[in-house]
């Protein structure tokens, strides 16, 4: 039913992007079978509006603004998605604008209120109704609590996971549609992409999720200098609301404002590199919403991200390869970079490496020739994703989220100073980083590891053994015992092998 009724919807989100142009944007996509191409370019004959013929990036936000929140949301996930969309268009969404009218202030302090169970002047002795900010998913509001601490009230909008939980069934309804008529789509797992954005969504609408994302960051971070998380009132924070530390400072991309109070601008874009590069390699567990709005500078100089609704994580094997990746893609080694997707499974055994690292070569080389203030990694990766549409490399769902937070970083970055490039800030970390996971001290702890995980389960694995020969040969008990003892010897001895293997 669920479906049915997003299939019904279809036709006028339909409407609206046709109207906005983006079908005929949509229409010169390479991904596309050649009559769904022509179909798109026909609607966008008939409906598309005058202004239609601006930038693809600009037509697609604002129709993605008038169809409503959590089409925002979904836009600025799409934004990761280069290979779907084109690295244009994908640019052009992440900086879409997330801004809506804000929903009243009896709405706030019933929510407050019913949330706490206590009245607004026993929690707060000042409490500004009118919103700081006001987004798609909640609104921010300043206060001071009772015992003279400053703080961020942030509380989430009336009704939105009953709006999320549907438009995501339309989300997942066309997914399915595209991938059913279009088959050569399925490499870019769409449906995997939609449950990303659902599980991402979720744990956005949760501010208790969100406190527990700022909690781990802080810990994280905490002996790193020049950067530090707000701490957060959990004693206030639920599911509807969230209490952290007010931050009074300057926006990272207030330059004038920043030179003004004293601040070295090199020394920030520094700060902000080595923190960006912390989150992602040394703990695999990143800041996704990096947007100029949501990074402070104190007046100390300290760096102070905010707003941890939206937070990346890889696993070791993926900052390997990311880290070899951004250190091969700076030296423009693109046989390695074509390696390193092969040895991570990503290229088919049929690809010719060779004719990758040429499409790398071709594509790139012009991004990577650039003066080195105007070196794009992001929009390199991007190149990538495209050309991996070539060679039938399965889109990596968990680097999503951080190339969309690398563009922002470059953003950032440049915003504070044009001639800087994090990348190559980053690179010497980045290098030492690699040389760390490769170190003896560091595989024979991998190895203890996993013998300790083996031994924690081998009672089981025994004893399933035993039970499976009792039951397959009950009267020849003196047989079955002989066989278990010989195979747990060999397998004894095949794990000593393979430690033997792995340390020298």
């Amino acid at each position: 039913m669920s479906y049915l009724i997003a299939i019904l919807r279809v036709p006028y989100i339909g409407f609206v992007l046709g109207r906005a142009g983006v079908l005929g944007h949509i229409s010169r996509l390479a991904p596309l079978p050649s009559w769904q191409k022509t179909f798109f370019r026909f609607i966008d004959f008939l409906i598309a509006g005058r202004n239609s013929r601006k930038n693809a990036g600009e037509t697609l936000c604002i129709a993605l603004q008038k169809l409503g929140p959590v089409f925002i949301k979904f836009g600025q996930a799409l934004s990761t998605r280069s290979d779907l969309l084109g690295p244009d268009i994908a640019r052009g969404l992440v900086l879409l604008q997330d801004s809506l009218p804000a929903f009243s202030s009896r709405l706030v302090i019933e929510t407050i209120e019913s949330e706490t169970g206590k009245k607004l002047d026993e929690i707060f002795a000042v409490f500004n109704e009118k919103p700081v900010a006001a987004a798609s998913v909640a609104q921010v509001h300043k206060a001071q609590l009772v015992d003279g601490r400053d703080v961020a009230v942030k509380i989430l909008r009336p009704n939105i996971h009953k709006r999320m939980s549907a438009d995501i069934a339309v989300f997942t309804a066309l997914a399915r549609i595209m991938e059913f008529l279009a088959p050569r789509l399925k490499r870019l797992r769409l449906v995997i992409a939609v449950e990303q954005f659902k599980q991402l969504s979720e744990l956005e609408l949760d501010m208790r999720m969100e406190a527990a994302a700022g909690g781990k960051l802080r810990d994280n971070m905490a002996s790193d200098n020049g950067i530090r998380v707000p701490w957060i009132e959990h004693s206030l924070t639920s599911e509807n609301i969230l209490v952290s530390e007010w931050i009074s400072g300057l926006r990272i991309d207030d330059v004038e404002g920043l030179i003004a109070a004293g601040h070295k601008i090199e020394e920030i874009t520094d700060r902000a590199a080595t923190s960006f590069f912390n989150q992602v390699f040394r703990d695999g567990y990143f800041h996704a919403d990096m947007h100029p709005g949501n990074i402070f500078i104190t007046s100390d100089g300290t760096l102070v991200p905010i707003d941890f609704g939206i937070m990346g994580s890889l696993q070791p094997e993926d900052r390997f390869f990311l880290g070899n990746l951004l250190i091969a893609l700076l030296e423009r080694d693109y046989d390695k970079v074509a390696q390193l997707h092969y040895d991570a499974g990503m290229l088919p055994e049929t690809a010719s490496h060779a004719l990758f690292a040429q499409n790398l070569r071709a594509f790139v080389d012009p991004i990577m020739d650039k003066p080195i203030g105007e070196i794009e990694l992001s929009k390199a990766l991007g190149q990538i994703l495209q050309i991996s549409a070539r060679f039938d490399i399965f889109v990596q769902p968990q680097f999503n989220l951080l190339q969309k937070t690398m563009v922002m970083a470059e953003g950032v970055a440049r915003s504070l100073n044009p001639n800087a490039n994090i990348w190559q800030l980053a690179k010497p970390l980045a290098s030492d980083w690699v040389q760390a996971q490769t170190g003896f001290t560091l595989k024979l702890q991998q190895i203890l590891t996993d013998i300790d995980r083996i031994f924690r389960i081998l009672p089981k694995i025994l004893d399933d053994y035993e039970h499976s020969l009792t039951e397959k040969k009950p009267d020849k008990s003196n047989f079955g015992k002989s066989m278990f003892i010989s195979n747990l010897g060999w397998f004894i001895a095949g794990i000593s092998i393979s430690v033997a293997i792995m340390l020298f």
